[in-house]
């Protein structure tokens, strides 16, 4: 028997947009997949393109993560060659964080992968539309003062 006071839960927006982001995550995720790159490493990637010697206490601060968060994710990217971490000659525990020459030319081809994945989601608005949409999702954002990037 179902009670007629139970909204459905595709009566929510928060259902579809769920539903939506879901599809573009994991279809970007597999993409970065096929480069051997996470999301969450994508972030990182790109976060650090354009600077160089960033502290994690201030990647973490940007990308609104713990900074034990970017510590896993600057020894992953490390391990694969993407990233360098490099401890201060007077203080061994203050480190800064540097993409590699390989890192900082993997950032293009995966910020290509970023702009396909819209793309194919959302390119068959138009422009006028993209611009509500975007300028709706940003009003919330900061009405409800969200500051962490969602990664999953």
């Amino acid at each position: 028997m179902v009670e007629s006071n139970i909204s459905p839960l595709d009566a929510h927006l928060g259902y579809w947009l769920r539903f939506v982001s879901n599809h573009v995550s994991h279809a970007f995720a597999a993409k970065l997949a096929g480069r051997g790159v996470t999301v969450a490493e994508w972030l990182v990637l790109r976060d650090l393109h354009g600077h160089d010697g960033v502290a994690p206490s201030l990647l973490a601060d940007r990308l609104g993560m713990t900074r034990g968060a970017i510590s896993k994710l600057a020894d992953r990217l490390a391990a694969k060659g993407l990233l360098t971490q490099t401890a201060d000659l007077d203080d061994r525990r203050y480190q800064t964080l540097a993409l590699t020459p390989e890192g900082r030319a993997l950032v293009p081809d995966l910020s290509a992968l970023a702009d396909r994945n819209d793309l194919d989601f959302f390119g068959h608005l138009d422009p006028a539309e993209r611009v509500r949409i975007e300028e709706t999702l940003k009003g919330i954002v900061r009405r409800m003062g969200l500051r962490s990037i969602p990664i999953d």
